[in-house]
């Protein structure tokens, strides 16, 4: 019973294993159909993705510039905020912040 189980065990890993080569082995021809030639479509949107990051490396420092500035005038935003909400409030409006307090 055991040697009938062990042999029937081989022939499906066997089997398994030779299913998985044959589908392996479909994947890659329709891999190489899509992308196997420099003029294939795959080729064609690497070559444009390649040309993108290209052009557009030189962005990433400006970027860098730009959120620092950004946080910068962020900053000095919420220092005019404070300072129209007592002007409001000297004014006899209601001060920023404290539109929902009553």
């Amino acid at each position: 019973m055991t040697t009938r189980l062990t042999i029937l065990s081989a022939l499906e890993v066997l089997a398994f294993v030779g299913a998985l080569v044959v589908m392996l082995g479909r994947i890659v021809s329709a891999l190489e159909r899509i992308g196997g030639s420099p003029t294939s479509s795959l080729a064609k949107v690497g070559f444009g993705v390649r040309a993108i990051e290209k052009e557009t490396s030189h962005l990433a420092p400006q970027v860098t510039r730009l959120n620092e500035g950004l946080t910068s005038l962020g900053a000095k935003l919420g220092v005019v905020d404070a300072h129209l909400g007592a002007v409001a409030g000297a004014l006899g409006g209601t001060p920023a912040g404290k539109k929902g307090d009553a």
